[in-house]
């Protein structure tokens, strides 16, 4: 199954969060649902600045208690060159979820319907 360790900071970049999560989309939501849960309200973690895919639970671990330790200047070291402006890539990863649901093509046959006989 695979893993996303990720970097959430906040709109004035004062925090990098490091966290460790099966599911990207649904960990984001949870933290726009409690904006205040970690934070105070000025400091609420909503932009999602880094992340890395790995397939294995053991390595996605070893990489979190890893990344978990760089000090904030290694943590900006690792997120500049994959994103240097430091956009929320949070759109980006909801437009992907979304085209990878395949979209009902006609709309569903009513079950309830009888058939017309002549």
């Amino acid at each position: 199954m695979k893993r996303f360790v990720y970097i959430i900071t906040d709109r004035n970049r004062k925090n990098l969060h490091v966290g460790l999560c099966s599911d990207l989309v649904k960990t984001l939501q949870f933290y726009s649902d409690m904006p205040t849960l970690f934070f105070d309200s000025a400091q609420q973690l909503n932009r999602l600045v880094y992340f890395e895919e790995i397939n294995t639970e053991e390595q996605a671990m070893e990489r979190f208690k890893v990344v978990s330790t760089y000090t904030r200047p290694q943590k900006e070291k690792m997120i500049r060159p994959v994103n240097p402006d430091w956009i929320d890539l949070t759109i980006g990863l909801k437009f992907e979820n979304g085209l990878r649901v395949r979209p009902q093509l006609r709309p569903s046959v009513n079950v309830n319907r009888r058939a017309v006989t002549f």
